[in-house]
């Protein structure tokens, strides 16, 4: 009666969280990346079919975590960790803040931060489609980071203003890229794609959407 997928990502094996921060450092090559990512998500995907799911991921293994790899993927961004951001960002004592509540150190998370016009300059998830579906012939879920949580993560107004002077501006270029990239993973047959918002929880429990999210 209820169709069975995976929400959220995959665990990292210690050798594919070598091999991201290798090739984030410039020491591994793409395609030896790509090598490394295309084993583990065939066993993500055997794992799956081997528990009989009804629509299959690939674990989002390829990303360094849900969101900041569109900083490879489109231009007028620059990937930045919190730490770096601490001294610009509109609110410094709310950024210490929260800062104070993640569970991991400002300095691992990353960050893709507006710093010029934005423009998709590679599919940000087909080609994981197309490598997925050579594994499978279940039905194939595409994630995607939604566009509220991108606007509000991506702008800091020091860095982002000189381009789009406000954040609803760059927003209709994110809708923009978000678009491109779902007409082009309908051709490429994907049958669910889903946009992630967890942003959304904060602004309904908290009543604050105005407050500096990274999620």
């Amino acid at each position: 009666m209820f169709s069975v997928t995976q929400v959220g990502s995959w665990p990292r094996s210690p050798q594919l969280l070598a091999g991201l921060r290798e090739k984030r450092m410039k020491r591994m090559s793409e395609q030896q990346f790509n090598e490394l990512a295309d084993n583990e998500i065939r066993r993500c995907v055997q794992l799956q079919l081997d528990a009989g799911v009804d629509i299959v991921v690939d674990g989002e293994l390829r990303r360094d975590n849900f969101y900041s790899f569109i900083a490879e993927k489109v231009e007028g961004t620059q990937l930045m960790s919190l730490a770096e951001m601490l001294e610009t960002v509109e609110d410094k004592a709310a950024f210490e803040e929260m800062l104070q509540t993640l569970d991991a150190p400002a300095y691992a998370i990353r960050n893709p931060t507006c710093v010029g016009k934005l423009r998709r300059r590679a599919s940000l998830a087909a080609e994981d489609l197309r490598f997925i579906r050579t594994l499978t012939g279940k039905p194939v879920k595409t994630t995607l980071p939604g566009p509220y949580l991108l606007t509000r993560a991506m702008w800091v107004t020091s860095y982002s203003s000189g381009a789009y002077g406000d954040k609803p501006v760059m927003a209709d270029d994110v809708v923009s890229i978000l678009r491109e990239e779902l007409e082009e993973l309908v051709d490429a047959g994907a049958e669910f794609v889903q946009f992630d918002e967890p942003v959304l929880t904060e602004v309904v429990h908290s009543g604050d959407d105005k407050r500096r999210t990274f999620m």
